[in-house]
């Protein structure tokens, strides 16, 4: 069967949107005219406007609708976008209780999404018409990738994923100040979203240094300025960017020479914009949280992790060599 007018519902969070936006190529590769409508939260909506292979972007803002006992007010809302928009099929790419309730309401047909033993909320299978099962701890690019394949039924193998082209876009070039026209520019993510994903800011301060290139630092809130400023204390060569909006940071991104960060939204657009890169990995999976090449390649500490649940008292990432980077890095910058 060929459906021609699909939503994916992947609600959050910034860098689970990216490793799912992937697909994007892969379905309008089988079929040009196939309309794809994305369901995704408030605040990561730019991620998706600007993306030529999206027809619309419909966005909810669950979290704010809990504090402020709205959920009904949201799920009227997707009830007239059912009424509205009469999908064929409709995919959830998260595998959570909300993502699949989401997609539930709008389903008027097929509904997809991961089996109970591999959805991230088993529970959360059994509002789907089908279901596809792949083991949670696989790679979760390769994951969507299969749950797409499995969807349309395409005669793909993992491989096209090599040879993906950019699929991260922002709506205007970002023109900053900070880029070098000279020196190779390397654009360093000292910020994660927990305490266990950080690199130690005497560590990047060493990397820095050793790094014949133009440093550029960004943060995304205060407790991460704070990081970048440690680190400019250590070595003052390095720059320090304001705060970017999603489309800047996007465009930024596609500028630079290098990305090095540790396991988080940023880090991850450089592999989206085929940027070279080197990603941080201790608390969380390498193996699981990101999709390596040429370009793209990570770093794992010795830690045995759980893919299920971060162990908030691993701080095994402070153990990796400033000199393990600093090799990929030159390599990397040279190729």
């Amino acid at each position: 069967m060929v459906f021609m007018r699909i939503a994916i519902v992947k609600l959050s969070a910034l860098g689970d949107i990216v490793h799912a936006m992937v697909v994007l190529q892969f379905i309008k590769s089988f079929k040009q005219e196939i309309l794809i409508d994305w369901v995704v939260e408030e605040r990561y909506k730019d991620l998706l406007e600007n993306h030529p292979e999206v027809n619309k972007v419909h966005v909810v803002n669950l979290k704010k609708a809990k504090k402020q006992l709205l959920l009904s007010l949201i799920f009227d809302d997707l009830k007239r976008l059912r009424k509205l928009q009469l999908y064929d099929l409709v995919i959830d790419m998260q595998g959570l209780m909300k993502s699949a309730i989401v997609s539930k309401i709008i389903s008027s047909n097929v509904t997809i999404g991961f089996s109970r033993t591999s959805a991230r909320e088993g529970l959360a299978s059994i509002f789907y018409t089908k279901r596809f099962k792949i083991g949670y701890e696989k790679n979760i690019v390769e994951r969507n990738f299969e749950l797409i394949k499995f969807a349309f039924g395409l005669p793909l193998k993992i491989d096209s994923l090599q040879d993906k082209l950019p699929f991260i876009f922002s709506r205007q070039v970002y023109k900053s100040l900070l880029l070098s026209s000279s020196r190779k520019n390397v654009l360093i993510i000292p910020g994660a979203s927990h305490s266990t994903k950080l690199y130690p800011v005497n560590k990047i301060a060493k990397l820095t240094k050793l790094l014949d290139a133009n440093i550029i630092i960004i943060w995304g809130n205060q407790s991460e300025r704070a990081l970048a400023e440690e680190v400019k204390e250590l070595n003052f060569n390095v720059n320090i960017t304001e705060q970017l909006s999603l489309n800047q940071l996007i465009s930024l991104v596609s500028q630079v020479d290098l990305v090095i960060g540790s396991d988080t939204g940023p880090t991850h657009f450089a592999w989206a914009s085929n940027i070279p890169s080197i990603t941080l990995f201790g608390s969380t999976p390498g193996y699981r949280n990101t999709l390596t090449s040429k370009k793209n390649q990570i770093i794992e500490s010795k830690s045995k992790v759980n893919p299920l649940k971060i162990d908030k008292e691993d701080y095994s990432i402070q153990e990796i060599k400033v000199e393990e980077i600093l090799v990929i890095a030159n390599r990397l910058l040279t190729d």
